[in-house]
C-alpha cells in the first residue's frame, strides 16, 4: 500500500489577479509564502519519503515546504501540470465571463463538456494526471509520498479514481490553495481518508472559496469617453493633493492619447459586470531603456474602493510589463495620498526616492517584478 499527500500548490499570480494560470507560470505571491509557512508546519512531524511536484513554479514552490523540516529531494514530472487551457491562458475571468460567457460556465459548471482548440480536455487531464500518479506509487509501495499538483488536475484525477463526477461542485468542490488531500493507493485501487482540508490555514484568516468580483477591460475609446478619463484622473488628482490645483486635462488626455497610440492596450477601461468603476494608463515607453515599466495612472471610483479591487488593475500592469521583459513597475504617487501609499507598499513597492513641488511631495515607488520560469 502506498500512502498519498496530494496537495494543491500556494496562492500564485493568476489566483490573485483573477487570470486563467494552466501552464502559464506565474510566480508566488507575499500570501501564497505564508501558506508555504502553514504547509510546512503542518508537515513537521509527518514522515514522507518522498517529494514529488509538477515541475511549474508555483507547484516547485508549495513542495519546498515539506523540505523545510525534512531532508527531501523534489522530483517534478510534467504530467502533474495543470490543464493547459490554450488560447485562455493569462487571459482575465472578468474579461473571458463577457466574452465567452457560455464557454466559461461549461469549464466551472460542466467541465466534461468543456472543450476549446488548443486546449485540454479534463479527458485528457484525467489521463495524464492519474497515469503521472499512479508511475509514483507504483514505485513506492510501502512508502508515504507528497505530490502536489494543480486545482483542476486533482480535481481531475480525484474524479476519475474515486468514481466522483466533476460536474458536481458539491460532490468534488475545486480545493482552495494549499488543500491537502489524504489517500492511500493498494490494488489498483484508491480510497480517500480526506479531500481538500484546509485546517493549517486557519491562523491565516482563510476562508473558503472567498473572492472579490471579477472585473473585465477593454481599451478606452477616446473618442466616446474623453470626458471619463479627464473624470477620472480629476478625482484622483484630488483624491491626491485635495484640490484641482495644477490638474491640466488637455496635457494628460494629450499624453494617454499618445499611450494608446503607442501600445493599443494601454490605456484600459475596467468595469465590474456593465458598471465602468476605474481605469489603467500605462506609459510603456516611458523606462523601457532601463527595463522598468510605468504606471501614469490607476484609478477605482470612490465606490469601488476598500474591496478588494485595486489589485486587479495592478495584475494588468505587472503582467503587461512581465510579458514585455521588464524587471520593474515604477510609479508617482503624493506622500499625503496615504491610502495609496498603504495600497502600493502592501503590494511590494518600495520608495526609491522623492521630489518636492508646488503640490507637495511626490514619492517614487517601484516594485520588482519576478521573471517567470519555465
Amino acid at each position: 500500500m502506498t500512502e498519498i499527500y496530494l496537495i494543491r500548490h500556494i496562492q500564485a499570480e493568476g489566483n490573485l489577479y483573477r487570470a486563467m494560470q494552466g501552464h502559464w507560470n506565474g510566480a508566488p505571491t507575499e500570501l501564497g509564502l505564508r501558506q508555504r509557512e502553514a504547509l510546512a508546519e503542518r508537515f513537521r512531524d509527518v514522515a514522507v519519503d518522498e517529494l514529488w511536484s509538477s515541475d511549474l513554479t508555483r507547484a516547485r514552490v508549495t513542495a519546498s515546504a515539506l523540505q523545510k523540516y525534512h531532508s527531501l529531494p523534489l522530483h517534478t514530472d510534467p504530467g502533474l501540470r495543470e490543464i493547459n487551457v490554450g488560447p485562455w491562458e493569462g487571459q482575465f475571468f472578468g474579461n473571458l465571463r463577457h466574452d465567452k460567457r457560455e464557454l466559461l460556465e461549461a469549464f466551472a459548471q460542466h467541465p466534461s463538456r468543456w472543450q476549446i482548440d488548443g486546449a485540454e480536455t479534463y479527458a485528457d487531464v484525467m489521463a495524464r494526471v492519474s497515469a503521472a500518479v499512479r508511475a509514483i506509487c507504483a514505485h513506492n509501495d510501502g512508502r508515504t509520498v507528497a505530490i502536489v499538483s494543480h486545482g483542476v488536475s486533482i480535481r481531475c484525477f480525484l474524479g476519475k479514481e474515486l468514481g466522483l463526477d466533476v460536474d458536481d461542485r458539491t460532490a468534488l468542490p475545486l480545493g482552495d490553495n494549499t488543500a491537502v488531500s489524504h489517500l492511500f493507493f493498494e490494488n489498483g485501487v484508491f480510497t480517500a481518508d480526506y479531500l481538500n482540508d484546509c485546517s493549517h490555514l486557519a491562523a491565516l484568516g482563510h476562508r473558503d472559496g472567498s473572492r472579490p468580483p471579477e472585473l473585465r477591460d477593454e481599451p478606452l475609446d477616446f473618442q466616446h469617453d474623453a470626458a471619463y478619463y479627464t473624470q477620472c484622473y480629476a478625482d484622483a488628482w484630488i483624491t491626491a493633493h485635495g484640490n484641482l490645483e495644477g490638474f491640466s486635462s488637455e496635457s494628460y488626455l494629450c499624453s494617454a492619447r499618445e499611450h494608446q497610440r503607442h501600445e493599443s492596450r494601454a490605456v484600459l477601461k475596467l468595469f465590474r459586470d456593465e458598471e465602468s468603476v476605474g481605469l489603467l494608463d500605462l506609459d510603456t515607453r516611458r523606462g523601457a531603456h532601463a527595463l522598468y515599466g510605468w504606471i501614469s495612472l490607476l484609478y477605482l471610483n470612490a465606490e469601488t474602493r476598500h474591496q478588494g479591487l485595486g489589485i486587479q488593475l495592478l495584475g494588468r500592469a505587472i503582467l503587461y510589463y512581465k510579458t514585455h521583459g521588464r524587471r520593474a513597475i515604477r510609479l508617482h504617487v503624493a506622500e499625503d495620498n496615504r491610502s495609496a501609499v498603504q495600497f502600493y507598499r502592501r503590494w511590494g513597492f518600495r520608495v526609491l526616492g522623492s521630489e518636492r513641488n508646488d503640490l507637495g511631495k511626490l514619492l517614487l515607488m517601484e516594485k520588482r517584478l519576478e521573471a517567470d520560469h519555465a
